[in-house]
């Protein structure tokens, strides 16, 4: 008497399974159906897609915060000295203003991602980002205010131009909306400030 149970409960089961898959809005005929390409409608998934970042954006992150952090050093330099031109100081205090919450926002993403800052020392000096070599930090603060500025101008534009080229590897590989934003900004912003950098070069 308990064969005839089980064939009547498996069929049964079967139905019971197919239902309720059908109650909760999938196809309940796709047994095999890949669950992370369906629910465009649920908010749950669409918010963690939001967070989720891949090996380009957390290298955008890592690298783009040292080198913001260089800006704001290199225009803190300048702003200490006397006989800076005043639309000079006024670029080296938007530059700083600009880009030191960004450093902060950046941090953020890291820790939720789930990474750290990248460790001190790894970001090139010299080369394609733009970024000053300790000797010529040390000759920028040695600097006085006219020469200070020529200086500057002339290092912050290669400066965003690296952040430009770091940036526009962000929109080729990166995936997290947040970051990709920033990279946008970074491009227009910095080349806007580029156009600026280059007259007042001309002009000091």
């Amino acid at each position: 008497m308990q064969r005839p149970i089980r064939t009547v409960l498996g069929p049964a089961l079967v139905v019971m399974a197919l239902v309720l898959a059908s109650c909760s809005g999938h196809d309940g005929g796709m047994a095999g159906h890949d669950m992370s390409s369906t629910p465009r409608t649920s908010p749950q998934t669409s918010s963690s897609v939001a967070g989720n970042a891949n090996a380009a954006d957390v290298m955008f992150a890592q690298m783009m915060i040292p080198h913001h952090a260089q800006a704001v050093q290199m225009s803190d330099l300048l702003l200490k000295k006397s006989g800076v031109p005043v639309d000079v100081a006024k670029l080296a205090t938007q530059i700083k203003a600009a880009q030191q919450p960004e450093i902060t926002t950046m941090k953020g993403w890291l820790s939720s991602w789930g990474h750290a800052d990248m460790p001190s020392g790894q970001m090139q000096h010299g080369g394609d980002d733009g970024m000053m070599s300790p000797d010529q930090l040390k000759q920028l603060a040695q600097a006085d205010g006219l020469t200070g500025s020529k200086m500057y101008l002339e290092h912050m534009i290669k400066h965003h131009q690296g952040a430009i080229t770091m940036a526009k590897s962000e929109l080729g590989g990166g995936k997290n909306p947040d970051a990709i934003a920033l990279a946008n900004k970074v491009i227009s912003s910095q080349q806007e400030e580029i156009t600026i950098m280059q007259r007042l070069f001309k002009s000091h």
